[in-house]
Protein backbone atom coordinates (compact mmCIF):
# COMPACT_ATOMS: atom_id res chain seq x y z
CA UNK A 1 0.00 0.00 0.00
CA UNK A 2 3.05 2.24 -0.09
CA UNK A 3 2.52 2.55 -3.84
CA UNK A 4 1.15 6.05 -4.75
CA UNK A 5 -1.83 5.12 -6.93
CA UNK A 6 -3.29 7.81 -9.20
CA UNK A 7 -6.76 7.30 -10.67
CA UNK A 8 -8.77 9.55 -12.96
CA UNK A 9 -11.82 10.94 -11.20
CA UNK A 10 -14.57 11.78 -13.68
CA UNK A 11 -16.05 14.20 -11.14
CA UNK A 12 -12.92 16.39 -10.93
CA UNK A 13 -11.79 15.59 -14.50
CA UNK A 14 -8.24 14.91 -13.39
CA UNK A 15 -6.02 12.23 -11.94
CA UNK A 16 -6.07 12.15 -8.14
CA UNK A 17 -4.00 10.38 -5.54
CA UNK A 18 -6.08 7.51 -4.21
CA UNK A 19 -6.71 7.79 -0.49
CA UNK A 20 -9.33 5.39 0.88
CA UNK A 21 -11.80 6.63 3.48
CA UNK A 22 -10.76 3.87 5.87
CA UNK A 23 -7.02 3.08 5.84
CA UNK A 24 -6.37 -0.40 4.47
CA UNK A 25 -9.93 -0.90 3.21
CA UNK A 26 -11.64 -0.05 -0.08
CA UNK A 27 -15.33 0.04 -0.92
CA UNK A 28 -16.00 -0.28 -4.66
CA UNK A 29 -19.34 -0.40 -6.48
CA UNK A 30 -19.58 -1.21 -10.20
CA UNK A 31 -22.74 -1.16 -12.31
CA UNK A 32 -23.48 -4.67 -13.54
CA UNK A 33 -25.62 -5.98 -16.42
CA UNK A 34 -29.33 -5.79 -17.12
CA UNK A 35 -29.95 -9.50 -17.59
CA UNK A 36 -32.27 -9.91 -20.56
CA UNK A 37 -29.70 -11.18 -23.09
CA UNK A 38 -26.17 -12.51 -23.40
CA UNK A 39 -23.32 -10.20 -22.46
CA UNK A 40 -21.49 -8.67 -25.41
CA UNK A 41 -18.03 -7.19 -25.92
CA UNK A 42 -19.20 -3.86 -24.50
CA UNK A 43 -20.09 -5.61 -21.23
CA UNK A 44 -16.69 -7.32 -21.16
CA UNK A 45 -14.84 -4.01 -21.01
CA UNK A 46 -16.11 -2.71 -17.63
CA UNK A 47 -15.92 -6.22 -16.21
CA UNK A 48 -12.24 -6.53 -17.19
CA UNK A 49 -11.40 -2.91 -16.31
CA UNK A 50 -12.70 -3.15 -12.76
CA UNK A 51 -11.40 -6.69 -12.36
CA UNK A 52 -7.97 -5.19 -13.09
CA UNK A 53 -8.55 -2.52 -10.42
CA UNK A 54 -9.88 -5.12 -7.95
CA UNK A 55 -6.83 -7.33 -8.50
CA UNK A 56 -4.39 -4.44 -8.18
CA UNK A 57 -5.93 -3.03 -5.02
CA UNK A 58 -5.78 -6.48 -3.45
CA UNK A 59 -2.19 -6.87 -4.62
CA UNK A 60 -1.33 -3.60 -2.85
CA UNK A 61 -2.67 -5.12 0.35
CA UNK A 62 -6.09 -3.49 0.60
CA UNK A 63 -9.08 -5.42 1.87
CA UNK A 64 -11.58 -4.70 -0.89
CA UNK A 65 -15.35 -5.03 -0.77
CA UNK A 66 -16.33 -5.16 -4.43
CA UNK A 67 -20.07 -4.84 -5.07
CA UNK A 68 -21.45 -5.38 -8.58
CA UNK A 69 -25.22 -5.34 -9.04
CA UNK A 70 -27.58 -7.36 -11.21
CA UNK A 71 -30.38 -5.28 -12.74
CA UNK A 72 -33.40 -7.56 -12.95
CA UNK A 73 -36.20 -4.99 -12.68
CA UNK A 74 -36.91 -1.33 -13.44
CA UNK A 75 -34.71 -0.82 -16.53
CA UNK A 76 -37.25 0.37 -19.09
CA UNK A 77 -36.79 0.47 -22.84
CA UNK A 78 -34.62 3.29 -24.20
CA UNK A 79 -33.58 4.18 -20.60
CA UNK A 80 -36.65 6.48 -20.41
CA UNK A 81 -39.53 6.53 -17.90
CA UNK A 82 -42.03 4.85 -20.20
CA UNK A 83 -42.25 1.59 -22.12
CA UNK A 84 -41.83 -2.00 -21.03
CA UNK A 85 -39.36 -3.34 -18.53
CA UNK A 86 -36.60 -4.95 -20.63
CA UNK A 87 -36.75 -8.24 -18.74
CA UNK A 88 -40.55 -8.33 -18.62
CA UNK A 89 -40.66 -7.77 -22.38
CA UNK A 90 -38.26 -10.67 -22.97
CA UNK A 91 -40.37 -12.85 -20.66
CA UNK A 92 -43.58 -11.96 -22.53
CA UNK A 93 -42.01 -12.73 -25.90
CA UNK A 94 -40.64 -16.09 -24.74
CA UNK A 95 -43.63 -16.94 -22.49
CA UNK A 96 -41.48 -17.28 -19.39
CA UNK A 97 -41.52 -15.88 -15.88
CA UNK A 98 -39.39 -12.68 -15.67
CA UNK A 99 -37.19 -14.21 -12.98
CA UNK A 100 -36.70 -17.25 -15.21
CA UNK A 101 -35.31 -14.96 -17.90
CA UNK A 102 -33.16 -13.09 -15.36
CA UNK A 103 -31.72 -16.27 -13.81
CA UNK A 104 -30.90 -17.79 -17.19
CA UNK A 105 -28.92 -14.75 -18.30
CA UNK A 106 -27.29 -14.30 -14.88
CA UNK A 107 -25.95 -17.84 -15.24
CA UNK A 108 -24.75 -17.09 -18.77
CA UNK A 109 -23.13 -13.85 -17.59
CA UNK A 110 -21.24 -15.68 -14.84
CA UNK A 111 -20.00 -18.31 -17.32
CA UNK A 112 -18.69 -15.59 -19.64
CA UNK A 113 -17.02 -13.64 -16.82
CA UNK A 114 -15.33 -16.78 -15.52
CA UNK A 115 -14.05 -17.56 -19.02
CA UNK A 116 -12.64 -14.00 -19.25
CA UNK A 117 -10.74 -14.54 -15.99
CA UNK A 118 -12.77 -12.01 -14.00
CA UNK A 119 -12.81 -12.65 -10.27
CA UNK A 120 -16.30 -12.76 -8.74
CA UNK A 121 -17.31 -9.66 -6.77
CA UNK A 122 -17.53 -9.74 -2.98
CA UNK A 123 -21.30 -9.14 -3.15
CA UNK A 124 -23.63 -9.33 -6.15
CA UNK A 125 -27.01 -7.88 -5.08
CA UNK A 126 -30.11 -8.07 -7.28
CA UNK A 127 -32.37 -5.04 -7.68
CA UNK A 128 -35.48 -7.20 -7.17
CA UNK A 129 -34.13 -8.33 -3.79
CA UNK A 130 -33.80 -4.75 -2.51
CA UNK A 131 -37.22 -3.23 -3.14
CA UNK A 132 -37.60 -2.18 0.53
CA UNK A 133 -34.26 -0.33 0.50
CA UNK A 134 -35.27 1.47 -2.69
CA UNK A 135 -38.65 2.44 -1.23
CA UNK A 136 -36.87 3.82 1.85
CA UNK A 137 -34.59 5.88 -0.40
CA UNK A 138 -37.60 7.29 -2.27
CA UNK A 139 -39.35 8.19 0.99
CA UNK A 140 -36.28 10.03 2.28
CA UNK A 141 -36.14 12.08 -0.93
CA UNK A 142 -39.86 12.89 -0.60
CA UNK A 143 -39.43 13.87 3.07
CA UNK A 144 -36.60 16.23 2.11
CA UNK A 145 -38.78 17.94 -0.48
CA UNK A 146 -37.05 16.77 -3.67
CA UNK A 147 -39.72 14.45 -5.09
CA UNK A 148 -43.44 14.53 -5.82
CA UNK A 149 -46.25 12.10 -6.60
CA UNK A 150 -48.12 12.03 -9.90
CA UNK A 151 -50.76 9.38 -10.68
CA UNK A 152 -49.15 6.95 -8.22
CA UNK A 153 -45.63 7.48 -9.61
CA UNK A 154 -42.88 9.38 -7.79
CA UNK A 155 -40.61 11.72 -9.73
CA UNK A 156 -37.41 13.48 -8.71
CA UNK A 157 -37.82 17.27 -8.83
CA UNK A 158 -34.67 18.18 -10.76
CA UNK A 159 -35.41 21.93 -10.92
CA UNK A 160 -35.82 22.26 -7.15
CA UNK A 161 -32.72 20.18 -6.52
CA UNK A 162 -30.72 22.28 -8.99
CA UNK A 163 -31.58 25.48 -7.10
CA UNK A 164 -30.31 24.07 -3.79
CA UNK A 165 -27.38 22.02 -5.02
CA UNK A 166 -26.41 21.60 -8.68
CA UNK A 167 -27.60 18.98 -11.10
CA UNK A 168 -25.10 17.99 -13.78
CA UNK A 169 -21.81 18.13 -11.86
CA UNK A 170 -20.62 14.75 -13.16
CA UNK A 171 -21.55 15.15 -16.81
CA UNK A 172 -20.91 18.89 -16.97
CA UNK A 173 -24.39 19.53 -18.38
CA UNK A 174 -26.55 22.49 -17.40
CA UNK A 175 -30.20 22.06 -16.45
CA UNK A 176 -31.26 23.99 -19.55
CA UNK A 177 -29.31 21.65 -21.82
CA UNK A 178 -30.84 18.67 -20.07
CA UNK A 179 -34.34 20.13 -20.51
CA UNK A 180 -33.74 20.65 -24.22
CA UNK A 181 -32.48 17.08 -24.62
CA UNK A 182 -35.45 15.70 -22.68
CA UNK A 183 -38.30 17.37 -24.57
CA UNK A 184 -38.98 14.40 -26.83
CA UNK A 185 -39.11 11.81 -24.02
CA UNK A 186 -42.40 10.00 -23.52
CA UNK A 187 -44.15 10.38 -20.18
CA UNK A 188 -43.49 14.11 -19.80
CA UNK A 189 -47.25 14.67 -19.35
CA UNK A 190 -47.33 13.56 -15.72
CA UNK A 191 -44.05 15.26 -14.79
CA UNK A 192 -43.56 18.85 -13.66
CA UNK A 193 -40.45 19.12 -15.79
CA UNK A 194 -39.12 17.21 -18.79
CA UNK A 195 -35.83 16.50 -16.98
CA UNK A 196 -37.48 14.91 -13.91
CA UNK A 197 -36.81 11.19 -13.58
CA UNK A 198 -38.81 8.36 -12.05
CA UNK A 199 -38.03 7.11 -8.55
CA UNK A 200 -41.10 4.84 -8.44
CA UNK A 201 -43.41 3.91 -11.29
CA UNK A 202 -47.05 2.91 -10.90
CA UNK A 203 -47.50 -0.36 -12.77
CA UNK A 204 -49.96 -0.53 -15.61
CA UNK A 205 -52.40 -3.49 -15.45
CA UNK A 206 -50.35 -5.49 -17.96
CA UNK A 207 -47.05 -4.92 -16.12
CA UNK A 208 -45.90 -8.26 -14.67
CA UNK A 209 -43.28 -7.12 -12.14
CA UNK A 210 -44.84 -5.06 -9.34
CA UNK A 211 -44.61 -4.55 -5.60
CA UNK A 212 -46.92 -2.82 -3.10
CA UNK A 213 -45.92 0.61 -1.79
CA UNK A 214 -47.45 3.62 -0.03
CA UNK A 215 -47.88 5.27 -3.44
CA UNK A 216 -49.04 2.46 -5.73
CA UNK A 217 -48.42 -1.09 -6.80
CA UNK A 218 -45.39 -0.55 -8.94
CA UNK A 219 -41.64 -0.87 -9.30
CA UNK A 220 -38.54 1.25 -8.61
CA UNK A 221 -36.90 3.53 -11.14
CA UNK A 222 -33.69 2.21 -12.66
CA UNK A 223 -31.46 4.84 -11.00
CA UNK A 224 -32.62 3.97 -7.46
CA UNK A 225 -31.13 0.51 -7.26
CA UNK A 226 -27.45 1.44 -7.28
CA UNK A 227 -27.86 4.28 -4.78
CA UNK A 228 -29.83 2.06 -2.42
CA UNK A 229 -27.63 -1.03 -2.72
CA UNK A 230 -24.38 0.91 -2.69
CA UNK A 231 -25.39 2.54 0.58
CA UNK A 232 -26.59 -0.74 2.09
CA UNK A 233 -23.36 -2.64 1.47
CA UNK A 234 -20.73 0.11 1.45
CA UNK A 235 -22.16 2.81 3.70
CA UNK A 236 -23.21 6.42 3.19
CA UNK A 237 -19.74 7.26 1.90
CA UNK A 238 -17.52 4.88 -0.06
CA UNK A 239 -14.42 5.09 -2.21
CA UNK A 240 -15.04 4.11 -5.84
CA UNK A 241 -18.03 3.87 -8.15
CA UNK A 242 -17.32 2.47 -11.60
CA UNK A 243 -19.07 1.78 -14.87
CA UNK A 244 -19.09 2.50 -18.58
CA UNK A 245 -18.78 6.05 -19.89
CA UNK A 246 -22.32 5.80 -21.24
CA UNK A 247 -23.60 5.67 -17.65
CA UNK A 248 -22.26 9.12 -16.69
CA UNK A 249 -25.55 10.60 -17.86
CA UNK A 250 -28.21 10.01 -16.88
CA UNK A 251 -27.61 7.06 -14.56
CA UNK A 252 -24.68 8.22 -12.44
CA UNK A 253 -25.78 11.85 -12.53
CA UNK A 254 -29.10 10.73 -11.08
CA UNK A 255 -27.34 8.61 -8.47
CA UNK A 256 -25.47 11.67 -7.21
CA UNK A 257 -28.68 13.69 -7.02
CA UNK A 258 -30.49 10.89 -5.16
CA UNK A 259 -27.70 10.56 -2.62
CA UNK A 260 -27.48 14.29 -1.92
CA UNK A 261 -31.28 14.65 -1.81
CA UNK A 262 -31.67 11.75 0.63
CA UNK A 263 -28.68 12.13 2.97
CA UNK A 264 -27.38 15.63 2.28
CA UNK A 265 -24.04 14.58 0.81
CA UNK A 266 -22.51 12.66 -2.06
CA UNK A 267 -21.74 9.01 -1.38
CA UNK A 268 -18.83 8.49 -3.77
CA UNK A 269 -15.28 9.90 -3.61
CA UNK A 270 -13.91 8.63 -6.94
CA UNK A 271 -16.04 8.13 -10.05
CA UNK A 272 -14.28 5.93 -12.63
CA UNK A 273 -15.52 5.22 -16.16
CA UNK A 274 -14.19 3.02 -18.93
CA UNK A 275 -14.61 4.14 -22.53
CA UNK A 276 -16.60 2.36 -25.20
CA UNK A 277 -16.03 -0.55 -27.54
CA UNK A 278 -17.03 0.58 -31.03
CA UNK A 279 -17.83 -1.09 -34.35
CA UNK A 280 -17.18 1.08 -37.39
CA UNK A 281 -16.80 4.03 -35.04
CA UNK A 282 -20.22 3.55 -33.40
CA UNK A 283 -20.79 2.38 -29.83
CA UNK A 284 -21.47 -1.34 -29.56
CA UNK A 285 -24.79 -1.86 -27.82
CA UNK A 286 -28.09 -3.70 -27.91
CA UNK A 287 -29.93 -0.45 -28.54
CA UNK A 288 -27.91 -0.03 -31.77
CA UNK A 289 -28.37 -3.66 -32.80
CA UNK A 290 -24.67 -3.87 -33.70
CA UNK A 291 -23.40 -6.03 -30.88
CA UNK A 292 -21.61 -9.38 -30.90
CA UNK A 293 -22.21 -11.51 -27.83
CA UNK A 294 -19.35 -13.11 -25.93
CA UNK A 295 -20.52 -16.68 -26.71
CA UNK A 296 -20.51 -15.69 -30.40
CA UNK A 297 -16.95 -14.37 -30.06
CA UNK A 298 -15.79 -17.58 -28.40
CA UNK A 299 -17.44 -19.78 -31.08
CA UNK A 300 -16.88 -17.55 -34.11
CA UNK A 301 -20.64 -17.65 -34.70
CA UNK A 302 -21.33 -14.21 -36.22
CA UNK A 303 -21.18 -12.81 -39.73
CA UNK A 304 -18.66 -10.13 -38.67
CA UNK A 305 -16.25 -12.73 -37.26
CA UNK A 306 -13.75 -14.50 -39.48
CA UNK A 307 -13.40 -17.15 -36.76
CA UNK A 308 -13.67 -17.65 -33.01
CA UNK A 309 -11.42 -15.97 -30.44
CA UNK A 310 -10.52 -17.34 -27.04
CA UNK A 311 -11.63 -15.54 -23.86
CA UNK A 312 -8.00 -14.72 -23.06
CA UNK A 313 -7.58 -13.15 -26.50
CA UNK A 314 -10.61 -10.95 -25.73
CA UNK A 315 -9.14 -10.02 -22.34
CA UNK A 316 -5.75 -9.20 -23.86
CA UNK A 317 -7.42 -7.19 -26.66
CA UNK A 318 -9.17 -5.02 -24.03
CA UNK A 319 -6.11 -4.64 -21.78
CA UNK A 320 -3.92 -3.58 -24.73
CA UNK A 321 -5.75 -0.25 -24.69
CA UNK A 322 -5.99 2.13 -21.74
CA UNK A 323 -9.40 1.79 -20.11
CA UNK A 324 -10.25 5.46 -20.82
CA UNK A 325 -9.55 5.17 -24.56
CA UNK A 326 -11.95 4.01 -27.25
CA UNK A 327 -11.35 0.55 -28.73
CA UNK A 328 -12.66 -0.26 -32.20
CA UNK A 329 -13.47 -3.85 -33.00
CA UNK A 330 -11.95 -5.55 -36.02
CA UNK A 331 -10.84 -9.07 -36.85
CA UNK A 332 -7.37 -7.69 -37.60
CA UNK A 333 -7.12 -6.15 -34.12
CA UNK A 334 -8.24 -9.38 -32.46
CA UNK A 335 -5.78 -11.46 -34.47
CA UNK A 336 -3.02 -9.05 -33.51
CA UNK A 337 -4.04 -9.43 -29.86
CA UNK A 338 -3.99 -13.20 -30.28
CA UNK A 339 -0.38 -13.03 -31.51
CA UNK A 340 0.59 -10.66 -28.71
CA UNK A 341 -0.90 -12.95 -26.08
CA UNK A 342 0.92 -15.93 -27.58
CA UNK A 343 4.17 -13.97 -27.48
CA UNK A 344 3.74 -13.42 -23.73
CA UNK A 345 2.81 -17.04 -23.08
CA UNK A 346 5.78 -18.27 -25.11
CA UNK A 347 8.02 -15.89 -23.15
CA UNK A 348 6.71 -17.32 -19.89
CA UNK A 349 7.26 -20.90 -21.05
CA UNK A 350 10.81 -20.06 -22.12
CA UNK A 351 11.45 -18.36 -18.78
CA UNK A 352 10.39 -21.50 -16.90
CA UNK A 353 13.06 -23.39 -18.88
CA UNK A 354 15.67 -21.00 -17.43
CA UNK A 355 14.87 -21.52 -13.75
CA UNK A 356 18.25 -23.18 -13.17
CA UNK A 357 20.10 -20.44 -15.02
CA UNK A 358 22.31 -20.55 -18.09
CA UNK A 359 26.00 -19.93 -18.59
CA UNK A 360 27.38 -19.35 -22.10
CA UNK A 361 31.04 -18.49 -22.39
CA UNK A 362 31.73 -14.93 -23.48
CA UNK A 363 28.15 -13.68 -23.13
CA UNK A 364 26.97 -10.82 -20.89
CA UNK A 365 24.68 -11.68 -17.95
CA UNK A 366 21.16 -10.40 -17.39
CA UNK A 367 21.63 -8.39 -14.19
CA UNK A 368 19.33 -8.15 -11.19
CA UNK A 369 19.11 -4.41 -11.85
CA UNK A 370 17.18 -5.17 -15.04
CA UNK A 371 14.62 -7.15 -13.02
CA UNK A 372 14.36 -4.39 -10.39
CA UNK A 373 13.86 -1.77 -13.09
CA UNK A 374 11.26 -3.94 -14.82
CA UNK A 375 9.33 -4.38 -11.58
CA UNK A 376 9.36 -0.63 -10.89
CA UNK A 377 8.35 0.23 -14.45
CA UNK A 378 5.35 -2.08 -14.17
CA UNK A 379 4.35 -0.53 -10.83
CA UNK A 380 4.79 2.96 -12.28
CA UNK A 381 2.45 2.05 -15.14
CA UNK A 382 -0.21 0.56 -12.89
CA UNK A 383 0.01 3.49 -10.49
CA UNK A 384 -0.55 5.90 -13.37
CA UNK A 385 -4.30 5.28 -13.65
CA UNK A 386 -3.98 1.56 -14.48
CA UNK A 387 -1.88 1.98 -17.64
CA UNK A 388 -2.16 -1.68 -18.67
CA UNK A 389 -0.73 -1.06 -22.19
CA UNK A 390 2.53 0.11 -20.60
CA UNK A 391 2.65 -2.98 -18.38
CA UNK A 392 2.22 -5.16 -21.47
CA UNK A 393 4.98 -3.21 -23.23
CA UNK A 394 7.33 -3.88 -20.32
CA UNK A 395 6.45 -7.58 -20.36
CA UNK A 396 7.15 -7.72 -24.10
CA UNK A 397 10.59 -6.28 -23.36
CA UNK A 398 11.09 -9.02 -20.78
CA UNK A 399 10.20 -11.56 -23.50
CA UNK A 400 12.90 -10.02 -25.70
CA UNK A 401 15.46 -10.45 -22.93
CA UNK A 402 14.31 -14.02 -22.26
CA UNK A 403 14.69 -14.87 -25.95
CA UNK A 404 18.27 -13.55 -26.02
CA UNK A 405 19.08 -15.96 -23.20
CA UNK A 406 17.28 -18.85 -24.92
CA UNK A 407 19.26 -18.06 -28.08
CA UNK A 408 22.46 -18.22 -25.96
CA UNK A 409 23.25 -14.57 -26.60
CA UNK A 410 23.12 -13.73 -22.88
CA UNK A 411 23.63 -15.45 -19.54
CA UNK A 412 21.32 -15.60 -16.56
CA UNK A 413 21.80 -16.94 -13.04
CA UNK A 414 19.17 -19.03 -11.30
CA UNK A 415 18.61 -16.20 -8.82
CA UNK A 416 17.95 -13.61 -11.54
CA UNK A 417 15.78 -16.05 -13.53
CA UNK A 418 13.63 -16.75 -10.47
CA UNK A 419 13.30 -13.03 -9.69
CA UNK A 420 12.31 -12.33 -13.30
CA UNK A 421 9.75 -15.15 -13.16
CA UNK A 422 8.25 -13.65 -10.00
CA UNK A 423 7.84 -10.22 -11.62
CA UNK A 424 6.48 -11.70 -14.86
CA UNK A 425 3.95 -13.90 -13.05
CA UNK A 426 2.84 -11.10 -10.72
CA UNK A 427 2.00 -8.64 -13.47
CA UNK A 428 0.95 -10.94 -16.34
CA UNK A 429 -1.13 -13.43 -14.39
CA UNK A 430 -1.95 -12.06 -10.92
CA UNK A 431 -2.66 -8.43 -11.90
CA UNK A 432 -3.50 -8.45 -15.63
CA UNK A 433 -5.37 -11.70 -15.00
CA UNK A 434 -4.07 -13.52 -18.08
CA UNK A 435 -3.86 -17.30 -18.22
CA UNK A 436 -1.76 -19.73 -20.19
CA UNK A 437 -3.82 -20.10 -23.32
CA UNK A 438 -3.07 -21.05 -26.89
CA UNK A 439 -4.74 -17.80 -27.95
CA UNK A 440 -7.33 -19.69 -30.00
CA UNK A 441 -10.92 -20.59 -29.25
CA UNK A 442 -11.94 -24.24 -28.92
CA UNK A 443 -13.68 -24.01 -32.30
CA UNK A 444 -10.56 -22.55 -33.91
CA UNK A 445 -8.45 -25.36 -32.45
CA UNK A 446 -10.94 -27.93 -33.67
CA UNK A 447 -10.92 -26.39 -37.14
CA UNK A 448 -7.11 -26.42 -37.24
CA UNK A 449 -7.09 -30.04 -36.01
CA UNK A 450 -9.50 -31.04 -38.77
CA UNK A 451 -7.42 -29.30 -41.42
CA UNK A 452 -4.31 -31.24 -40.35
CA UNK A 453 -6.15 -34.57 -40.57
CA UNK A 454 -7.51 -33.62 -44.01
CA UNK A 455 -3.97 -32.76 -45.18
CA UNK A 456 -2.73 -36.18 -44.06
CA UNK A 457 -5.61 -37.89 -45.85
CA UNK A 458 -4.81 -35.92 -49.01
CA UNK A 459 -1.30 -37.38 -48.82
CA UNK A 460 -2.86 -40.85 -48.52
CA UNK A 461 -5.06 -40.18 -51.55
CA UNK A 462 -1.98 -39.12 -53.51
CA UNK A 463 -0.18 -42.28 -52.41
CA UNK A 464 -3.12 -44.35 -53.67
CA UNK A 465 -3.12 -42.43 -56.95
CA UNK A 466 0.59 -43.24 -57.28
CA UNK A 467 -0.20 -46.88 -56.46
CA UNK A 468 2.00 -46.60 -53.39
CA UNK A 469 -0.14 -49.03 -51.44
CA UNK A 470 2.40 -49.47 -48.66
CA UNK A 471 2.42 -45.74 -47.81
CA UNK A 472 -1.37 -45.54 -48.14
CA UNK A 473 -1.86 -48.44 -45.73
CA UNK A 474 0.74 -47.06 -43.32
CA UNK A 475 -1.04 -43.70 -43.10
CA UNK A 476 -4.35 -45.46 -42.50
CA UNK A 477 -2.88 -47.77 -39.85
CA UNK A 478 -1.00 -44.98 -38.08
CA UNK A 479 -4.16 -42.89 -37.87
CA UNK A 480 -6.07 -45.93 -36.60
CA UNK A 481 -3.46 -46.38 -33.87
CA UNK A 482 -4.36 -42.89 -32.62
CA UNK A 483 -8.08 -43.64 -32.61
CA UNK A 484 -9.06 -42.44 -36.09
CA UNK A 485 -11.52 -44.48 -38.13
CA UNK A 486 -10.91 -44.05 -41.86
CA UNK A 487 -13.55 -45.13 -44.40
CA UNK A 488 -13.15 -45.19 -48.16
CA UNK A 489 -16.53 -44.64 -49.80
CA UNK A 490 -17.67 -44.11 -53.37
CA UNK A 491 -18.03 -40.40 -52.54
CA UNK A 492 -14.53 -40.15 -51.12
CA UNK A 493 -12.77 -40.74 -47.82
CA UNK A 494 -14.36 -39.94 -44.44
CA UNK A 495 -12.87 -39.95 -40.96
CA UNK A 496 -13.96 -39.84 -37.37
CA UNK A 497 -12.18 -39.87 -34.03
CA UNK A 498 -13.28 -42.63 -31.70
CA UNK A 499 -13.92 -41.26 -28.22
Amino acid sequence: MEQPLLIYNTLSRQKELFRPITPGRVGMYVCGPTVYGDAHLGHARPAITFDLLFRYLQHLGYKVRYVRNITDVGHLEHDADEGEDKIAKKARLEQLEPMEVAQYYVNRFHEAMDALGCLPPSIEPHASGHIIEQQQLVQEIIDNGYAYESNGSIYFDVEKYDKDHKYGILSGRSLENIKDASRELAGVGEKKNQADFALWKAAQPEHIMRWPSAWSDGFPGWHCECTAMGRKYLGEHFDIHGGGLDLVFPHHECEIAQAVASQGSQMVHYWMHNNMITIDGKKMGKSYNNFITLPQFFAGDHERLERGYSPMTIRFFILQAHYRSTVDFSNEALQSAEKGLQRLIDGWKNLKRLQEGQKVKGQQPVEMKYVDDLRQSCYDAMNDDLASPMVISQLFDACRVINTVIDKKANITAEVAQALAEVFHTFAFDILGLKEDSGQSNKAREDAFGHVVDMILEQRQQAKADKNWALSDKIRDDLAAYGFEIKDTKDGVTWSLNK
